[in-house]
């Protein structure tokens, strides 16, 4: 089948100061995006991104090394956890230096709000000095992101979300380092896959078109005076054609697109068999946007059992006092002691319904609600925050926190889960209805695109070659 052609050319660009076409590979975390495949990417002339989130590293035979946990405090185990994360950001960067051959340019993607997240960004660029073009970094407001990778020689790509959100980075901190500053990322926060940066003052039912929003943040970065550097289009782009209102659109200035969902199916792309067969037989609305990440943001994620698992907490959930106060009249006995909580008359009758049913293990929240779970289940979530390792630097799951307390003062949410536990598992060759899938929302489209008609897993190039065709 004859490809589409975009009718305007595809201009290449220069990003981090090499002349490439304008096609990114998006950073996934936990090993998705990885040596090889942003090697791949970079090889083929474009961008390759490999995931400094947790990276995997090896033996010196090249052997994969589980990430073991020894310390007997969190604190012990967070340390270990950031010596973990610089030794896989350098053997990454290493292996997607080897294989771009010079090709391309090789990015770092770094979350912000990652454990010991400025400590690994430091360790990494020192130990991979020379092999990392670029850092993109989101998830939170990235202040000091700026003047560590400038100090290294490398750009910086803050992921925004909005005008409002470049504008407090410019005005704050970016304005000092404005020569480093290698384009901005435009992450879409109805259409992107994983954490997505909603404000408080978006609607998440309610998305808006990108086209707006871009042009807005261009103007905002010429009104304060940025360098007219690329901003890279990430979450919903599929087909370039689709776009070609913004090539050589002089509003929007120079353009790249993210793709983040299409390279995780490549032969390069290091996620499993079935996750890859999971991905080509997706539906529309098979992509969730939710709020269930332990980080507090939005994220998208396929549903599965994992996710449906997370919905029925939220259904077996009724508020609680300690006393008798309004409505809350009936008495309710739980836990082991047996100890007095007051609910509704009504809301007792659901808390016995569920019980009967196997939900006998009711949980605490810090919203002064209790979530009956089935017991293995509740056994699972306390076990999992007993062995937090901290590898965000707040999380509502576990309540910790890496500052000085190692707490964020709150109850441990048991709505939410380990996120670094399930995208370790999904990563290396877990269940993939048991384990968090993150996704694009347009990866229904795997299943219509003929490009992967009867299961086809192209190489990166194959990818990168047919993208720039216009599909």
């Amino acid at each position: 089948m004859e490809c589409a052609v975009v009718v305007k050319p595809l201009r290449s660009l220069v990003i981090s100061d090499r002349e490439v076409l304008p096609l990114v590979e998006g950073g996934k975390g936990i090993s998705v995006s990885n040596g090889e495949s942003s090697g791949a990417w970079a090889k083929a002339g474009g961008v390759g991104t490999f995931s400094g989130v947790n990276a995997d590293f090896y033996d010196e035979n090249g052997r994969f090394i589980t990430a073991v946990y020894h310390g007997k405090t969190r604190r012990e185990r967070h340390e270990e956890l950031i010596a973990y994360g610089i030794r896989g950001g350098i053997a990454q960067a290493r292996i997607a230096h080897d294989i771009a051959g010079g090709g391309g340019r090789i990015h770092m993607n770094l979350l912000w709000e990652m454990g010991g997240a400025e400590r690994i960004l430091h360790g990494v660029l020192e130990g991979a000095k020379g092999l990392v073009h670029g850092v993109t970094c989101g998830a939170g407001m990235p202040y000091r992101v700026a003047e560590i990778v400038a100090s290294y020689g490398v750009h910086y790509y803050p992921i925004v979300s909005s005008a409002r959100a470049f504008n407090a980075l410019w005005k704050r901190a970016y304005h000092k380092y404005a020569d480093w500053l290698g384009g901005v990322v435009y992450e879409d926060p109805w259409l992107a896959g994983g954490h997505n940066g909603l404000s408080n003052s978006e609607d998440p039912l309610q998305p808006q078109p990108p086209l707006p929003r871009v042009r807005e943040l261009r103007a905002a970065m010429r009104q304060a005076g940025a360098p007219e550097r690329p901003i890279f289009m990430a979450g919903g782009v599929w087909y370039l054609r689709e776009w070609e209102e913004w090539l050589d659109n002089p509003e929007l200035g120079p353009i790249a697109f993210q793709y983040g969902t299409r390279p995780l199916l490549t032969a390069e792309s290091p996620i499993s068999l079935a996750w890859k067969n999971r991905l080509l037989n997706l539906k529309d609305g098979d992509v969730l946007l939710h709020r269930f990440s332990p980080t507090g943001f939005y994220s998208s994620a396929v549903r599965n059992g994992f996710i449906n698992e997370l919905g029925e907490r939220l259904e077996h959930q009724i508020a609680y006092t300690a006393e008798a106060v309004g409505e809350h009249t009936a008495q309710l006995p739980i836990g082991g002691r047996g100890r007095v909580v007051y609910v509704t008359p009504t809301d007792k009758g659901r808390a016995e319904a569920w019980i009967a049913q196997g939900f006998a293990e009711p949980m605490r929240t810090p919203d002064s609600t209790l979530v009956f779970l089935r017991p293995e289940r509740a056994e699972a979530i306390r076990r999992d925050q007993v062995e937090c390792m901290g590898c965000l630097s707040a999380c509502i799951f576990s309540n910790w926190a890496q500052g000085e307390t190692g707490s964020t003062g709150k109850k441990a949410d048991p709505r939410s889960f380990c996120i670094q536990k399930t995208l370790q598992n999904i990563a290396h060759d877990g269940d993939v209805e048991l384990e968090l899938m993150f996704a694009g929302h347009n990866a229904h489209r795997f299943a219509s695109d003929p490009f992967y008609a009867g299961g086809v897993i192209p190489t990166v190039r194959q990818l990168v070659e047919r993208i720039a065709t216009g599909d």
